[in-house]
C-alpha cells in the first residue's frame, strides 16, 4: 500500500514538471517570434494645443484705487470739566454715557449759595456806588452854581471899586469907601478861589463815584461768571462718553467729569508709507483734496462713507515711518471714534493704460502675449499698480497684442494655445462647429472637480487641463456633459 502511494505521487510530479517545460517553451517562442518581428510603421505624434483665455490690451485712462487702514476719529469733541468746586445738587437724566444732548443744554449743577450770594453782595455795592455817583452829581451842580454867583459877586464888587475910584479922581470919595470897596473886593476874589476849590472836590468826588461804579460793575460780573460756572451746559450737539459725575458727589475745581463727541464731525486718520503719500501731492507739494470712501465690515453688511483727503501731519513720529495723512468724512452714519475702517483714496487718473487681472503675471513680472501661430511669448510688464485681484499695467508695446488672462503652470513661452476671447460664445469642436460655455452653480462645479481629481482612469496631464477648464467663470458645456455622462454610469 505505501509502495503504491509512493508511485502516485511521483507519477503526479513527474506529470508536473513535463508541463511546466511545455509552457516554458511556448512564452520561448513567443518572445523569440516578438524580438524578430519587423516594428509597425511610427505615428507622427501630434502637438498638444491648450485652451486659454486672451484679452486685447488698450491704452485707457484709469483712476487708481489705493487701498489703507485706518482709525476713526472725532475732530470736533469737548472735555466737560467743572468751573468750580462744591458738591453736585442736579445731574440730569441725560448725563450717560451715549446720550445726545442738544447746544447750551443744562447738564450738571454745582452748590450755588457761596455764589449766589457773592452775587448779591456785588449787586448791592454796585448800587451803593451808583447812589454815590447820584448825591456826587448833584453837589458837582451846586459847586457849579456856587462859583456862578462867587464870580458874579465879586464883578459887583469890582464896579464899586471901579465908582469909589472915579470919585476919588474928582475929589469927591472918601478915602474910607475906597479902603472899604478894596477890601469888599479882595473878600469877593476870596470867595471865587474857595468855590473853585469846592468844584474841584465836587468833580474828584465825581471821579471816585465813577471809578467805583466800574469797580462794582466788574465785581458783580465776576460773581455772576462764579455763579454761571455752577452749571455745567453743552457746548455744542453732540453724544456724551466717558461720564464720571455722580449725584450728590464732591468735585474739585477743572475735574473731568465727562466728554462731549460731535458724532457728525469725523475723520479717518490713516498713515500711509512715503511711496504712497507722494502718489497724493502736487507739484508745490500740498495734499491734493482727492476723494476718499471709508468702509466698516459689519456682520451682515458694510458700512461706507465719502469724504476727501483734508491734511498732512506736520511731523513724523519717533519710530514711525511715513505720513500720517487726514481724512475728513462727509456723512458717517453707524461710524464711531475708535473704529478700524478699510479707505479707499481714488488717485489722479494715468493715461495709456490698462487694467488686467493678477492671474495674467506672473512670478518673474511678465505677461504671455499671444504671438505668430498662437504660440504664446513671454513679455516683460511694466507694472504701475496693485489693486486687489488686480494689477495696473503700463500699456506701451504692447497696445493691441492679447494677453492670456489665466495663467496655469502648463502654460509658458512657445506653447501653442487655443485662444479664447471674451467676444468668442464658444470654442471649435472637432467638427469645426462652436461649443457653446455654461456657467457652473458652486455644487455642479465642486462635484465635477472632485469627481475628476478622484478619477483613477485620467493622467495627471489631463487631469492639470480638465480642472483648469473647470475652474473658469465659464466651461465649455462638451466638458460638462462627457463628464457628468461618466458620473452617471
Amino acid at each position: 500500500m505505501r509502495f503504491l502511494t509512493r508511485s502516485l505521487v511521483g507519477l503526479f510530479l513527474a506529470a508536473l514538471t513535463l508541463a511546466l517545460l511545455a509552457i516554458g517553451a511556448m512564452e520561448l517562442k513567443t518572445a523569440i517570434e516578438i524580438s524578430t518581428a519587423p516594428a509597425p510603421p511610427a505615428k507622427p505624434a501630434e502637438e498638444r494645443a491648450f485652451t486659454a483665455r486672451v484679452m486685447t490690451l488698450r491704452p485707457e485712462r484709469i483712476a487708481p484705487l489705493m487701498t489703507a487702514y485706518g482709525e476713526v476719529r472725532a475732530s470736533r469733541r469737548l472735555e466737560l470739566r467743572s468751573a468750580s468746586a462744591g458738591e453736585i445738587v442736579e445731574l440730569v437724566p441725560e448725563f450717560a454715557d451715549g446720550t445726545a444732548v442738544a447746544a447750551g443744554q443744562l447738564l450738571v449743577r454745582i452748590d450755588p449759595a457761596d455764589a449766589q450770594s457773592a452775587r448779591d453782595i456785588a449787586e448791592t455795592q454796585l448800587r451803593q456806588a451808583e447812589v454815590e455817583a447820584r448825591d456826587a452829581a448833584r453837589a458837582l451842580v451846586l459847586a457849579r452854581d456856587d462859583l456862578a454867583a462867587a464870580e458874579d459877586q465879586r464883578a459887583l464888587r469890582a464896579q464899586a471899586l471901579n465908582r469909589q475910584k472915579e470919585l476919588g479922581t474928582r475929589g469927591l470919595g472918601m478915602a474910607a469907601d475906597m479902603e472899604a470897596a478894596e477890601l469888599a473886593m479882595s473878600g469877593a476874589s476870596q470867595g471865587v478861589v474857595s468855590r473853585r476849590q469846592a468844584l474841584a472836590l465836587a468833580e474828584a468826588r465825581t471821579d471816585k463815584a465813577a471809578a467805583a461804579i466800574d469797580a462794582a460793575r466788574l465785581t458783580l460780573a465776576e460773581a455772576e461768571r462764579r455763579l454761571a460756572d455752577t452749571e455745567l451746559r453743552a457746548g455744542f450737539a453732540g453724544v456724551l462718553s466717558g461720564v464720571t459725575a455722580v449725584a450728590g458727589g464732591l468735585v474739585a475745581n477743572g475735574e473731568k467729569l465727562g466728554e462731549l463727541i460731535d458724532p457728525t464731525a469725523l475723520e479717518v486718520a490713516v498713515r500711509l508709507s512715503t511711496a504712497q503719500f507722494a502718489r497724493l501731492i502736487d507739484e508745490a507739494g500740498r495734499l491734493r483734496p482727492l476723494p476718499v470712501t471709508a468702509a466698516l465690515d459689519v456682520p451682515g453688511g458694510r458700512l461706507e462713507a465719502a469724504g476727501r483727503l483734508a491734511r498732512v501731519d506736520a511731523a513724523v513720529g519717533a519710530g514711525l515711518s511715513g505720513r500720517l495723512v487726514f481724512a475728513t468724512l462727509d456723512e458717517a452714519p453707524g461710524f464711531r471714534p475708535g473704529d478700524f475702517v478699510t479707505l479707499e483714496i481714488a488717485e489722479p487718473p494715468i493715461d495709456g493704460v490698462a487694467l488686467v487681472p493678477a492671474q495674467a503675471l506672473g512670478t518673474d513680472g511678465t505677461v504671455l502675449v499671444l504671438g505668430e501661430g498662437d504660440r504664446l511669448e513671454a513679455v516683460p510688464a511694466d507694472i504701475l499698480r496693485r489693486q486687489g485681484d488686480a494689477v495696473i499695467l503700463r500699456v506701451g508695446a504692447l497696445s493691441g497684442r492679447e494677453i492670456v488672462l489665466e495663467r496655469t503652470a502648463l502654460l509658458g513661452a512657445g506653447i501653442l494655445v487655443r485662444p479664447v476671447r471674451d467676444q468668442d460664445s464658444g470654442l471649435s469642436g472637432a467638427d469645426g462647429e462652436p461649443v457653446a460655455f455654461v456657467e457652473l452653480s458652486p455644487e455642479r462645479r465642486a462635484a465635477l472637480i472632485a469627481y475628476v481629481e478622484d478619477s483613477a482612469a485620467m493622467s495627471d496631464a489631463a487631469k492639470a487641463e480638465v480642472l483648469a477648464r473647470l475652474r473658469e467663470a465659464r466651461v465649455p458645456s462638451e466638458v460638462v456633459d462627457r463628464l457628468e455622462a461618466r458620473m452617471g454610469g
